[in-house]
């Protein structure tokens, strides 16, 4: 009892501060809620960050029109500390060419940040409009940032990266929910569990039901365990029939990969490590059936560079195909100069010649085109990748068609953390996703990407193949089991066979309906419960 008093008093002081106090404790609220995400997934910390949230708005009721704008400015303080120390990896980028981009870094670490903090003030000051004056109000939290993040993952093209849902993907166990709930359902799920501790502090009544929503919680949180442990348990790991996997991690240096001069160096490594032996009984790329490279792999046009399609038809041994990464220039005039092109994926024969070809369709932001490219252009600034005029997007996501293996959905990048554009498309038999995580280091950054990227073959049902320039490459099964990786930051080749898909998954076959049924049915009792409560 002595410690739920203190914890009360707690609540109660945090519920009067105000001033840069306020901002404050909203700010490292929002910065240590970052270790519940890769690579710490030290979650139970929203245990203690989330009640804050709640008292936050609990105090924000003395400000002016009902505390809206109180509760507006702690989530963008929240928001504004989760983000930087989540996304301070970025900077990373600008350093790749620092004396082009260098002095936009600060710019970037805390520029982007501030903008999502919007979001996440959007999603307080919601929750302020649908307050309660019982338990309730941590529902009405939960629907109120689950609507921003959803937001924040489709305005202005998205980014969905470190959503609250993802909280709940660690463990292993506890992620299997995702083939129910999907990342939005998770979301709510994270926000209702983690937040309703903050009830403990109010005013009890003769039944003290305070303990309830905890309680409730708990119950609910070793129940997506359970679920997860008997679903694990239960799966029968199985792999295509005839398909060997050969992925290639070169770990290059970011300058080589945009330097055609380095040309000879770039193809001289690719076609030795592809080849390399991994063991006694390994003959090289002979061995596999499907080699794969990362993302942009070369500082050219692959197709257009006669000589590099000769030694890559010279590497594969018959039987074997290659899927790599490479730009690609649209189909112009004889003679005309290239200005823009596509980052694509090329599925290439033993005989050198294209069997199939992907066009990245969700391109990124700042880095492969640029918000009112032709102004920006002509007042000087330039996306990273410097490409005059911007990549061009794909017109559609199609699948992959692989010579001996199942058609494969392609996922350049960061497309692999956009759940509702994979749950819009057909259904293939698996996921590859291409990428260039070297772009951001040594850092937490790839760590998020790989953790984001094993939540899509859980939701899904598919086993994603993950070749990445710099790490971290691997093959994650249908239930988000790495079964093959390599580390990140250093080169080499992983040898795998390919995880078998399974049937689709309750969130494949109806996506966030079921998520969007339940959210409803919540915001329904807590407007009852408003206007039951009078409160305002």
């Amino acid at each position: 009892m002595k410690l739920l008093k203190v914890y009360c008093s707690l609540g109660s002081s945090i519920i009067l501060a105000w001033g840069w106090k306020r901002a404050l404790i909203a700010l490292l609220a929002g910065a240590l809620s970052v270790l519940a995400m890769a690579p710490f997934n030290a979650w139970p910390v929203l245990f203690i960050t989330f009640p804050v949230v709640v008292w936050l708005i609990d105090g924000a009721g003395a400000g002016k029109w009902h505390g809206v704008p109180a509760a507006a400015w702690a989530g963008w303080w929240f928001g504004f500390g989760y983000f930087v120390p989540g996304l301070y990896w970025i900077g990373h980028a600008f350093l790749v060419d620092a004396d082009t981009f260098g002095w936009l870094l600060p710019v970037a670490v805390s520029g982007l940040p501030a903008y999502l903090a919007l979001f996440t003030a959007l999603g307080f000051a919601l929750a302020r409009l649908l307050w309660t004056r019982d338990s309730y109000r941590v529902l009405a939290l939960a629907i109120s940032l689950t609507a921003s993040e959803w937001l924040r993952g489709h305005l202005f093209t998205g980014f969905p990266w470190n959503a609250f849902g993802y909280a709940l993907t660690e463990p292993l166990a506890l992620a299997q929910s995702a083939s129910v709930f999907g990342l939005w359902g998770l979301t709510f799920l994270s926000v209702a569990i983690f937040a309703s501790p903050a009830v403990l502090i109010d005013d009890r009544d003769k039944t003290d039901r305070r303990w309830l929503a905890p309680a409730a919680a708990l119950l609910t949180l070793a129940l997506l365990m359970a679920f997860g442990v008997v679903r694990l348990a239960t799966s029968t790991p199985a792999q295509v029939a005839g398909v060997k996997l050969r992925i290639m991690q070169p770990n290059l240096q970011q300058d080589v990969r945009f330097n055609y001069s380095a040309k000879p160096q770039v193809m001289r490594k690719y076609l030795a490590l592809s080849d390399r032996s991994t063991g006694p009984s390994s003959t090289g790329v002979r061995d596999a059936t499907i080699l794969i490279w990362p993302e942009s792999a070369f500082p050219f046009f692959l197709t257009r560079e006669a000589d590099a399609m000769a030694q890559i038809a010279e590497l594969l041994p018959r039987g074997t195909v290659l899927i790599t990464g490479s730009v690609r220039a649209p189909e112009v005039p004889p003679g005309t100069r290239i200005t823009r092109a596509y980052n694509s994926i090329y599925v290439i024969d033993h005989d050198g010649s294209v069997l199939s070809v992907y066009d990245k369709l969700h391109l990124v932001p700042f880095g492969e085109f640029l918000p009112f490219q032709n102004l920006m252009e002509k007042l000087g600034f330039e996306q990273l990748t410097k490409m005059r005029g911007g990549f061009i997007a794909g017109d559609r996501r199609r699948a992959l068609e692989v010579p001996r293996a199942p058609s494969a959905l392609p996922l350049i990048c960061y497309e692999a953390v956009f759940p509702d554009e994979i749950a819009r498309d057909d259904r293939a038999a698996w996921m590859i996703n291409l990428t260039n995580d070297a772009w951001f280091g040594i850092s937490s950054g790839p760590y998020q990407h790989l953790q984001q990227t094993k939540v899509r073959a859980i939701e899904q049902g598919l086993p994603v193949v993950r070749a990445a320039n710099s790490g971290i490459s691997a093959v994650i099964d249908p239930y988000g089991r790495i079964t093959s990786q390599l580390a990140l930051g250093v080169e080499g080749v992983v040898d795998s066979l390919l995880p078998a898909a399974i049937q689709p998954t309750f969130y494949a076959r109806f996506g966030n309906i079921p998520a969007q049924i339940i959210i409803a049915v919540v915001l329904i009792i807590v407007l009852r419960r408003r206007v039951l409560s009078g409160h305002r």
